[in-house]
């Protein structure tokens, strides 16, 4: 599961307040040096003075549409629909892209782990504790309709953010305390002390809203007015459930600015929606939408066969990928007394033919995923050195042996897609846990069926889950696949009410607070949360906090393989599979870098891709 894109930073504000409750903030002095950027351990790539980003094009012309399905979701948002302009709340199913429409105090640098430079903001002081982050806002950054954009604007966003938001921003933000905007032009943002390592991070990418515009508006609530921004695009006509535009503005404040020259080229970036992925397919083979990338091997090895393909009106690339490509699996519900059992888990991982499904349904296309952080080098391998055993001893007894051993790895069948060694394993595991057969069928300890629910609303992926379903009524296990809308899935996975479901998400590589909404106690009770699992572990919850607190790469990606350790040892899912690549089909009318930053969210598109008039104009004459 990918997120919004986060390209935001933060103004400290400088509080001279006398009054009874209120205490004056730091000096200048005691904030430390006036920086251009930031990042976790305080490395950056680009000096002051830096105009552009490396991996950017600022020759890019401006001009011409892109258009394309969702592809990454975050927060509210659905790959399938929407009928809300807030992107932000619990409410509603949010448009994609309204990331777009708003600023933030500082963005992401694509080729390093987590720098983040000026935006909104043009500096950050940060105190020798680190705990109070002073930004200083642009006086040049303006809302829409040309009022200033301050910093009683990125505090108001903050402290709403917080109290408001979506519970996973709320989650995030555990350890701002508050923002403060003892003036125009800056913001003093506190932290709690043993804060998240990547929080202010967090806290600069998040969107500035306009104070007086929410005024007289709810904030919360599902809504398809259109929200006062300040970013690059502003929404454009649309239709709800159907299709939404964002216009390029051209005389934007930000433009010219360092992290912004080259990027958000097109004058017009539409999403379509589409429920059903077959029938979106076809939408792109017509020309309804320019751009895809492909999700399903099987449609990627057998389907892009149509003519403007042959004749090369359509482009196929295939792109790499160096992020972490993190976890795809069927989640396993804990919260169900049925799934207590480990063993009953380990079963269910043990019944899935990985292997068969990947050379019958998706071409061997794919690789076994083993861990959450998959294709990075934070991903456990062998027995636990001396470095990462001095953070999983404390645990001894408390996690299974396998901990302190080599790493649970998914088992590797024969390809038959009815491995019956594997099917063997999975019966005694089912045994020992109590499961037993009692008139043909494999019940509980309590005498209850065994049964699974498999929820998803995605009816292409039927042919994935068949065969499994089929391995499982071997074992007498009872199970279905119940294919629902993209609403009510995630109104039932938001509420935990499943057995198992079927999702992706990632971390960057500076992974860090952003763990919490997956995997901790908190956001397993937490409504809305990505812990699907409902993993409440309190090794778990301690490794996470080893992640947060590293001081250095090197910490970090010790705690990070001591966690992955006890996370595989919890058999919460049952692993899929990930590719390194980006297969990308595209209208031949665009231009982009030869080459991908490393750390680029999916292509990089539409950002810092660009229209190209003279391709645009072979297209138009091969039509004819």
């Amino acid at each position: 599961m990918a997120l919004f894109s986060r390209r935001h930073a933060l103004g400290l504000g400088i509080g001279a307040l006398s009054a009874a409750g209120f205490r004056a903030a730091p000096t200048a002095a005691d904030n430390g040096t006036e920086m251009h950027g930031m990042s976790v351990f305080g490395d950056l790539k680009y000096p002051a003075d830096f105009q552009q980003f490396d991996y950017i094009n600022v020759k890019a012309p401006k001009g011409g549409a892109f258009s394309v399905i969702p592809w990454v979701r975050g927060y509210n948002q659905s790959y399938y629909t929407f009928n809300s302009l807030n992107a932000y709340v619990l409410k509603g199913e949010g448009a994609q892209g309204m990331d777009m429409t708003f600023a933030t105090l500082m963005s992401r640098a694509n080729d390093e782990p987590d720098a983040m430079y000026g935006y909104a903001a043009k500096s950050v002081q940060i105190s020798p504790d680190k705990l109070t982050y002073r930004f200083t806002m642009r006086p040049e950054a303006r809302f829409h309709d040309g009022t200033k954009l301050t910093a009683q604007d990125a505090a108001f966003s903050l402290n709403t953010l917080k109290e408001k938001g979506h519970p996973l921003i709320q989650v995030q933000l555990r350890d701002f305390v508050k923002a403060e905007a003892p003036d125009d032009a800056t913001v003093v943002v506190t932290f709690a002390a043993g804060r998240a390592r990547d929080v202010p991070l967090y806290v600069a990418g998040l969107p500035i809203f306009s104070k007086a515009y929410y005024a007289a508006r709810s904030f919360e609530e599902s809504t398809l007015d259109t929200p006062l921004g300040s970013g690059p695009y502003k929404v454009g006509r649309f239709e709800v459930n159907r299709y939404v535009e964002f216009d390029r503005l051209k005389d934007w404040w930000g433009a010219d600015l360092p992290v912004n020259r080259g990027s958000y080229n097109f004058d017009t970036v539409r999403y379509e929606f589409y429920r059903d992925r077959d029938v979106a397919f076809e939408g792109f083979t017509s020309k309804s939408y320019l751009f895809r990338e492909e999700f399903t091997a099987r449609v990627w090895a057998t389907r892009y066969d149509f003519p403007a393909v042959k004749d090369g009106r359509v482009k196929r690339e295939t792109l790499p990928d160096d992020t972490p490509s993190g976890a795809q699996g069927w989640f396993i519900n804990t919260r169900r007394d049925k799934f207590k059992d480990p063993r009953v888990r380990e079963a269910l991982i043990y019944a899935f033919d990985f292997e068969w499904t990947n050379k019958t349904i998706m071409y061997d296309a794919y690789a076994r995923t083993v861990s959450p952080f998959q294709n990075s080098d934070m991903v456990a391998e062998g027995p636990p050195p001396p470095e990462e055993l001095a953070l999983l001893e404390p645990f001894r007894g408390q996690v299974p042996d396998e901990v302190f051993g080599l790493p649970f790895v998914p088992p590797m069948s024969d390809g038959s897609g009815q491995d019956r060694a594997l099917l063997r394993k999975a019966v005694q595991l089912l045994n020992e846990a109590g499961c037993v057969i009692k008139d043909g069928k494999r019940v509980l300890p309590n005498g209850e069926p065994l049964t699974i629910e498999f929820l998803n609303d995605e009816p292409s992926l039927q042919p994935h889950h068949g065969p499994y379903i089929k391995n499982l009524g071997t074992l007498g296990i009872e199970a279905t696949f119940r294919l629902v809308d993209a609403v009510q899935r995630r109104a039932r996975v938001e509420d935990f009410d499943f057995d198992m479901t079927m999702e992706r998400f990632n971390f960057s590589a500076t992974p860090g607070d952003s763990m919490r909404p997956f995997f901790s106690s908190q956001a397993a009770k937490t409504k809305g949360s990505y812990n699907l699992a409902g993993i409440a572990n309190p090794a778990i919850d301690a490794l996470i906090e080893k992640i947060i607190g590293a001081n250095n790469r090197q910490e970090l990606t010790i705690a990070c393989r001591a966690f992955d350790r006890v996370f595989r040892a919890g058999r919460y899912w049952v692993p899929q599979w990930y590719r390194n690549t980006h297969p990308v089909a595209y209208w031949d009318q665009f231009g982009h870098t030869e080459k991908l930053a490393k750390y680029t969210q999916g292509v990089g598109a539409p950002e810092n891709w660009w229209y190209d008039a003279a391709k645009a104009a072979k297209l138009e004459q091969a039509k004819k």
